[in-house]
């Protein structure tokens, strides 16, 4: 009788690999709206306090993003827009990915806190657990509503930055959240028209799906309406001048 010696399968993770899990295109909107609230924010704040807290928020988001390709990693293998995602494509393990999102979440959290406040802080980490476990866990493959409601994981940083800069989040930081919240189902719509197959192999009822392409189209042209209101609130409520209000109405 041979004994039969197993070998433990060696990860082929590279560096990049685990550079790919924080999603970094979406790090660069995060800390391009973060940057935003943290400076239209009332109030002056240290330079180095400033970059150290964009610098967690960008880390938080990117530990959010390597949970979301932990736990999607056998539906991202089903599309090719996702295929590619370190998980998917077996570059990195599910528990290695899951290990690295926790740790880099943690740290983001308790350094944004210790930097500057705890109000930051637990932003922060309600945003991480937003995507990760109600988005991702619970809406993504219930709703067609999914990118809808859980966009608004990607609307927070701003508030983040505010809070970060002055220790509040007033409503006027809830309007740029509003901006983003607004952004998000046009553009993730305009993208699943062009993917609706992929989504409708993995399973998941995104709108051009569950309810077909123009419809989706219709919702995106309401929604461009409603976003091109939302745009206006910072100048109605005399948080910019005449410059945005004109950038504004141009974009």
């Amino acid at each position: 009788m041979t004994e039969v010696q197993t070998r433990p399968v060696l990860s082929t993770a590279q560096p990049e690999d685990f550079f790919q899990l924080l999603k970094p295109r979406v790090m660069s909107l995060v800390v391009f709206t973060a940057a935003t609230g943290l400076i239209v924010a009332p109030g002056s704040v240290n330079p180095l306090v400033a970059a150290i807290a964009i610098l967690c928020i960008a880390v938080g988001a990117g530990a959010a993003g390597a949970l979301n390709m932990a736990l999607e990693g056998e539906t991202d293998a089903l599309m090719r827009r996702t295929r590619g995602r370190p998980v998917a494509a077996g570059r990195v393990r599910k528990n290695d990915a899951m290990a690295f999102g926790v740790i880099l979440s943690l740290f983001s959290v308790m350094l944004l806190g210790m930097n500057t406040n705890w109000l930051a802080a637990g932003l922060l980490a309600m945003t991480i657990v937003y995507y990760a476990g109600f988005y991702t866990l619970l809406l993504k493959r219930r709703t067609p509503q999914n990118i809808v409601i859980g966009g608004a994981a990607g609307a927070f940083p701003p508030v983040i930055g505010w809070a970060a800069a002055t220790g509040h989040a007033p409503w006027q930081a809830w309007l740029l959240f509003l901006i983003i919240f607004l952004w998000t189902p046009p553009h993730f719509w305009a993208l699943a028209l062009y993917r609706v197959e992929d989504y409708r192999k993995a399973g998941l009822p995104m709108l051009p799906v569950t309810h077909g392409n123009e419809f989706t189209r219709l919702q995106v042209l309401l929604y461009t309406f409603i976003l091109f209101a939302g745009c206006l609130m910072p100048f109605i409520y005399g948080m910019s001048g005449w410059l945005y209000l004109a950038v504004a109405v141009v974009v």
